[in-house]
Parts: structure tokens; sequence; C-alpha cells
């Protein structure tokens, strides 16, 4: 999906925030010093500022401003981070040397794959397994699955998400180097369009200490 501008420049100071070139308690620009800045209205930078404060970052001061927060923490937001790369996600939440590799191949579909995705059992699919480090820690992994025909999530119209901790699959063990018993974070991905074809399909680990907390956002209107 194209990134919307207020998630770039969320992304933008969380990066900062996180390095530290933005200490706690350090007052952001206003609204219109930041619109100027970026080119976009101050709309959009509300809604920036709402995200980062979704993720622990900033905080709000009445008739004051935006500060930065004494404590940010790693909170998760849905679904602005699925507007982004892995790489651009994972480098807002840290200035540490962060590698994203991926492996795609076309296997045929399992009987349990077939239905998930609306397909007949040994048809091809599209897998794509994801791995990401944090100076050489492994820190997340993924088994993405789409319908051979399609490519990328911008046909979706929804997203549903499903936020677990539970034991991981032998591969996802291994990457993350988790010992026998160890639960991980697990959040399952379906994309989908209008009428309900699910396009997309994803199930990715993280350690289960990664993130303090998982955020959702959604329109009502």
């Amino acid at each position: 999906m194209p990134e919307p501008a207020y998630v770039r420049i969320a992304g933008e100071y969380a990066r900062r925030i996180r390095s530290g070139g933005l200490p706690p308690r350090t007052q952001l620009p206003s609204y219109k010093e930041i619109a100027q800045e970026n080119g976009v209205s101050e709309i959009v930078v509300r809604k920036a500022l709402e995200l980062l404060q979704s993720q622990g970052l900033v905080r709000s001061v009445r008739r004051r401003g935006v500060f930065v927060a004494d404590r940010p923490n790693l909170v998760r937001v849905s679904p602005e981070r699925q507007m982004e790369t892995a790489e651009r996600t994972f480098g807002n939440e840290s200035d540490r040397d962060v590698q994203v590799g991926r492996e795609t191949r076309q296997i045929p579909a399992t009987s349990e794959l077939a239905e998930a995705l609306g397909v007949s059992e040994g048809e091809l699919v599209t897998h794509v397994i994801t791995r990401a480090t944090e100076d050489g820690r492994p820190i997340s992994i993924s088994d993405t699955y789409q319908p051979a025909d399609v490519v990328g999530v911008s046909g979706a119209a929804f997203l549903e998400e499903t936020i677990s901790d539970q034991l991981p699959t032998p591969l996802h063990a291994e990457w993350l180097r988790t010992t026998p018993g160890d639960l991980v974070k697990t959040v399952h991905q379906r994309f989908f369009t209008a009428d309900d074809r699910t396009i997309m399909i994803s199930d990715v680990s993280y350690p289960r200490d990664r993130y303090e907390a998982f955020v959702f956002r959604m329109a009502l209107k």
C-alpha cells in the first residue's frame, strides 16, 4: 500500500525520538511549522502526532504543545504499520542496524491454505518468508501466502488481525531462538476485498516481550 503522509511524518519523528535525536521532554514544533516543513495540511500533522501519542512517544500538554515522552516504549500500532515496509517499520523503532531478508517461492496449497485463500488444493500459491534482525538479534519472522494471480495488497479493502501468545512453529522457533515451551507473540493477518475474497494471509511472530502494547485504530465512518 502507498504510505500516507501522516505515517511517513510520524515515522521520521519516531526514529529521531528513539535514536535520542529528540530527548525526553523536548517540545516538538507547532502544527503549522511541521505542516510547512512537510508540505502537508495541519490535519495531516494532527494525525501524525496522534499516531505518535498512541505509540507512547509523545504527550500533549494543553495550551503548551506536544512534548517527547519521558520514557518512550515500543508500541505496535495497526493498521498504520501495514502501510510501511518491514525495513521502515523496524527502522522507525530503533537506531540500531536492522536487516530484513525475504525468501519467495511457489508452493502447492495445502487443504488448510486452499480453504483460507479460496483456491483448489494443490494449486500453486506464493509463499514469502520475511526475517528481520536488529544488531544481529532476531526480532521478527513471518509467513505470508497469496494466490498466484495476486501481487501485494493494493486491492484489499479490509484487514483483520488476531493477536495471541502461542507456541511458535518450528521455523519461527528456530529463527527467534526460543527455548522449548517458550511462547511468542503472534499476529495472524487476513487481507480481503470488499466482496470478501482473501488475497493475503500472514502469520507474524515476535519475541513475546518486544512490544509493551498493541494498539488498533479503525475508521468508524
